[in-house]
């Protein structure tokens, strides 16, 4: 069963937010979003599985409910039934995206925020913790 659920943050550049969690048998995917609000993100995490024959992660951002241009990244480290990691520093100018097998992704800041309120997860992701600093 996909797991959802809303946060509301005050992370400020310098700040990294961790989540550790486990991947669910049969998963299509997962999003992890960092924002102002559900209109507003701007970090849109999506590891995809199976998408169109391959597994990819999608990065994207969202202004006032119009999602910007799909960055995609087909090196993939998450396996179904597997405990994973993603650490996701906002440095400010873009978030660098950290995953537990080394892989590190950077995106940029498209809404020129200066702080990020508000999280959200959904998906095939059984999140055991989440750690902010």
């Amino acid at each position: 069963m996909p797991q959802e659920f809303n946060l509301r943050l005050n992370i400020q550049p310098g700040m990294c937010v961790k989540v550790k969690g486990d991947i669910l048998a049969n998963a299509s995917g997962f999003r992890i979003n960092l924002g102002k609000d559900e209109e507003n993100i701007a970090l849109h995490f999506n590891p995809r599985f199976n998408y169109y024959g391959q597994n990819i992660i999608v990065y994207n951002s969202r202004k006032e409910g119009v999602w910007g241009t799909e960055q995609k990244e087909t090196n993939f480290p998450f396996k179904e039934n597997m405990s994973s990691e993603v650490s996701i520093t906002f440095e400010g100018k873009q978030f660098v995206v950290r995953m537990d097998n080394g892989q590190e992704n950077t995106f940029p800041n498209r809404l020129d925020l200066k702080t990020i309120d508000f999280m959200s997860f959904y998906g095939d992701i059984n999140v055991r913790s989440m750690d902010f600093n």
